[in-house]
């Protein structure tokens, strides 16, 4: 991909590598009033954002921080929270981004891992670690005189605690330098505006904020994820790049028809959707109703060693794909360690076809492979067109009197029926079977379960069906489509425990 040169500053010739810092201050110079970021009724220009992110980074220096470092920020999502990022990158530090509502003994861990010498959060957060907001930081500093140049070592460092709920932390690779093929697999460009619904402190949202403010396209970002919302933004800005998971989607998707109307979203150009798997009616559904030219999809790790992509013309002639690599290297293995034949599911493993570290951990370590190839634990499998259609992860797979049942396929099927707004599937103890399949359902509506199971028995084997289930009205996933089933298992071994075989 290349820049819509007629709005880059560098309009006869692409520019070598520069960090970040620069490249934002070089559009601040080229464009001062140009609109950089909005959050509800606050507009900054690219001058204001550069500005006041200097006077932040400046107060960051004077408290100790120093290029290298790690910066823990424990904030919603809001201009505070861009602010910091970019403060960050211009003294070198790297940000740490934490869910400002992460349970205190998490996020004591996190800072542990981190070093962070204080944590930036809006909160005092009792967390071991000295905190500070972001208006002490803009008060304790006026100057605006820019910075010496400076390149963070690893331009992000976001968490993940996956299943276990173990926290880690994921340095990226790759330092703070900016080039204009930045993120190109993500099809952004200047002449962009850019939507982000959901949460900063996740890897995808706090990417393509990045992304939109390196490349000079207008950030739109919203407090929270609304169904409704999302349509009123993209309606009052022309947004024509949209950020999305597959629960934003099936949210959107339940609006009634005359809500959906009500808006004009006529100017998306770009829908992406990631970070779980999306149930093919519900792709379907997006495809028909936007047609196949603007619906995206991109699979891979926040470890970023590899990534297949997929449009919604492909997913037509490939139904239920993540499509073909588009990023590094990946290959399918068997419990043997040998290399899947095309269809056939196994583990799914990736790598840099150079050899180049795409991460470091803290707080964990990579499952490697003779010749460098790694594994996050995903199941799948590639088709003789190298089309990657995944299974679920290989710590969720449910093993119900010797068959495998991977959730994420009976949890699609839930989720399509009228009034559940999500669910998690997950195993229990079963005397004669290992394990069955217990359902956890969050509702908006009272269900007629004898028609769920009718629905179900439509369009799973039997092995796979529910044997129990549990209506929930709180909600599952967190804002990014993440969802722990590991953590809900135990939390309902004692309450449920083991049944009679």
């Amino acid at each position: 991909m290349s820049l819509d040169q007629s709005k880059a500053p560098y309009p006869n010739h692409s520019p070598p590598p520069i960090s970040f810092a620069s490249r934002l201050h070089d559009l601040a110079l080229w464009e001062a009033d140009a609109l950089a970021l909005v959050m509800g009724e606050v507009r900054l220009t690219r001058c204001e954002l550069d500005d006041s992110t200097t006077r932040i980074a400046r107060s960051l220096r004077c408290r100790g921080l120093n290029s290298g470092d790690l910066l823990t920020i424990a904030l919603p999502n809001g201009v505070a929270f861009v602010q910091l990022m970019i403060a960050c990158w211009k003294i070198g530090v790297t940000p740490q981004p934490v869910s400002y509502r992460m349970p205190l003994a998490e996020l004591r861990a996190v800072v542990a891992l981190a070093q962070a010498p204080f944590v930036v959060s809006e909160s005092d957060l009792h967390s071991g670690s000295q905190s500070v907001s972001p208006a002490e930081l803009l008060a304790e500093s006026s100057d605006i005189t820019p910075l010496e140049d400076c390149v963070s070592p690893s331009w992000k460092a976001p968490t993940s605690g996956g299943s276990t709920g173990r926290p880690k932390l994921i340095l990226s690779g790759q330092p703070s330098l900016y080039t204009p093929d930045f993120g190109a697999v993500w099809k952004m460009t200047a002449a962009d505006t850019v939507l982000m619904p959901g949460p900063l402190y996740h890897n995808g949202p706090f990417q393509a904020a990045a992304y939109a403010l390196l490349h000079g396209a207008p950030l739109i970002v919203m407090a929270k994820f609304d169904a409704e919302a999302v349509l009123r933004e993209i309606d009052a800005h022309k947004v024509t790049w949209l950020y999305l998971v597959p629960t934003m989607m099936n949210r959107i998707h339940q609006l009634p028809d005359d809500v959906r109307d009500r808006y004009d979203v006529s100017s998306l150009k770009t829908v992406w959707h990631l970070a779980a798997p999306c149930p093919p009616w519900l792709k379907r559904a997006w495809i028909e109703w936007l047609g196949p030219d603007v619906i995206n999809e991109l699979y891979g790790a926040t470890e970023a060693q590899a990534a297949t992509v997929i449009s919604g013309s492909e997913w037509l002639e490939k139904p239920g794909s993540v499509g073909r690599v588009a990023i590094g290297e990946m290959q399918v293995i068997d419990s043997n360690g040998n290399e899947c034949a095309p269809g056939s599911i196994g583990e799914i493993y990736m790598r840099q076809p150079d050899g180049r570290a795409t991460y470091v951990y803290r707080g964990a370590t990579c499952e490697v492979r003779e010749g460098g190839w790694e594994t996050v634990g995903d199941m799948g499998c590639i088709d003789a067109d190298g089309y990657l259609f995944l299974s679920d992860r290989r710590t969720d797979m449910i093993l119900v009197g010797g068959s495998n049942v991977y959730p994420a396929e009976v949890e699609a099927a839930i989720d399509e029926y009228a009034g559940v707004q999500s669910s998690a599937v997950i195993g229990l103890p079963d005397n004669d079977l290992g394990n069955r399949i217990h359902a956890i359902v969050q509702a908006n509506s009272v269900l007629d379960m004898k028609d769920m199971e009718r629905h179900l028995a439509e369009r799973l084997v039997r092995y796979k069906l529910p044997r129990s289930f549990e209506i929930v009205d709180f909600q599952l996933r967190d804002d990014a489509g993440k969802i722990r089933r590991s953590q809900l298992r135990t939390e309902r071994l004692s309450t449920f425990g083991r049944k009679p075989g």
